[in-house]
């Protein structure tokens, strides 16, 4: 395995993301492969939408301490790899870091780990802690990404919401600690099942452990690949809520919500012209007219609800980190300091040059990369 991402420590960043979405779906189709031997197992029977179904009826020690014990040691690990490259590497290139190589490598030790723990012991975190715990962790995930890409994309067609540079540039820098966290908690509370919904999630989750370790790197910073992963989560609850519950279900309301988001944030960070994102814009009304139509007019309602949820939160986000810098700054006395061109913060390293595209000053955070102009 290391011989193999020794090879590629140097192709382009395209070259990496498709290795990388590659890789991913092979580890999929082993969780798919290896689900069969668990099809023996029993489990409690289905009590809500606050239920998770997929644990033991009667845990153990064993079966509770396997899954913790592994999901510690991933995320000491994990956390340990982006303090080291934040610290001593602190700067982009165009294939891997060596601490890329490692992070690799450990994040794929960790999936083996998982999956003999599952086989061996079954439960995972799941066990112990509430369902919304998992999902709040990855919505916790996309709202940071809305705040800190704000400064570059805007929040509302292409206009930045008023949050100011040091609450931006302090999420740059830290936030690869939070996404980390995020990742690796929702990869270990579920057990490697092999229903579509688990295999749809572990394929995300595999894309996301993936871009975790391309800190420093122009493949992390592609904002048409990391705005696939932001958009990928539309894919996957559309998904999961038509398996679950059907054509009538709930699914409007995950895929034209999370894809109201794409319309008035994400597309425009892509350097799309006002054309084509007019065209997209139209796209997506169609869509939404042709869907309700059949469904009915009367669940219209459904589609803002996770766009008014996530812009809430981008504020809550906002308002609580700049409370906590304001109380950081009155206990240590320090002032807030001069934010770095491009509404970004400087993280203290004195790292400086231009980032990977050549677009202002390097952003020395392990999960983001340089500002660039908003189109």
């Amino acid at each position: 395995m290391l011989s193999v991402l020794n090879d590629i420590s140097r192709p382009s960043a395209g070259r990496t993301l498709l290795l990388g979405i590659a890789a991913s779906a092979v580890l999929t189709g082993l969780v798919w492969l290896l689900g069969r031997r668990l099809e023996g197992i029993e489990l409690l029977p289905d009590q809500g939408a606050s239920w998770y179904y997929w644990k033991l009826p009667e845990p153990t020690v064993w079966t509770r301490l396997s899954a913790w014990l592994g999901y510690a040691a991933h995320q000491i690990a994990s956390w340990w790899l982006i303090y080291h490259a934040q610290t001593r590497v602190r700067r982009y290139t165009g294939g891997l870091h060596r601490v890329n190589v490692v992070a690799l490598a450990v994040n794929f030790g960790f999936v083996v780990l998982h999956t003999l723990q599952t086989h061996l012991f079954y439960d995972g975190l799941a066990q112990d802690v509430s369902i919304f715990s998992s999902q709040g962790s990855v919505v916790l995930l996309l709202v940071v990404v809305l705040l800190m890409e704000n400064g570059r994309r805007g929040m509302f067609a292409g206009r930045p919401a008023p949050i100011s540079a040091e609450v931006a540039g302090f999420a740059r820098k830290y936030h690869g600690y939070l996404f980390s966290w995020a990742a690796v908690y929702t990869f270990w509370y579920h057990p490697m099942e092999s229903t579509s919904g688990h295999l749809i999630g572990f394929f995300y989750m595999f894309l996301l452990l993936f871009q975790g370790s391309l800190f420093l790197t122009r493949a992390h910073v592609d904002r048409r690949w990391t705005v696939t992963l932001e958009l990928l989560v539309a894919v996957h609850g559309t998904l999961v809520a038509v398996a679950s519950s059907g054509p009538d279900g709930a699914w409007p309301m995950f895929l034209f919500g999370f894809l109201g988001i794409f319309v008035i944030t994400q597309m425009h960070g892509l350097g799309l012209s006002r054309g084509v994102r007019w065209v997209l814009a139209a796209c997506y009304a169609g869509a939404v007219f042709a869907a309700y139509a059949v469904l009915g007019f009367g669940r219209l309602d459904e589609i803002i609800r996770i766009p008014v949820i996530e812009y809430l939160l981008v504020g809550v986000a906002a308002l609580l980190l700049w409370l906590g810098l304001r109380v950081a700054r009155s206990l240590t006395g320090r002032g807030s300091g001069r934010p770095v061109p491009g509404g970004t913060q400087s993280d203290g390293t004195g790292a400086g040059g231009t980032g990977p595209d050549g677009a202002g000053p390097a952003e020395t955070s392990v999960t983001s990369g340089p500002p660039r102009p908003r189109s």
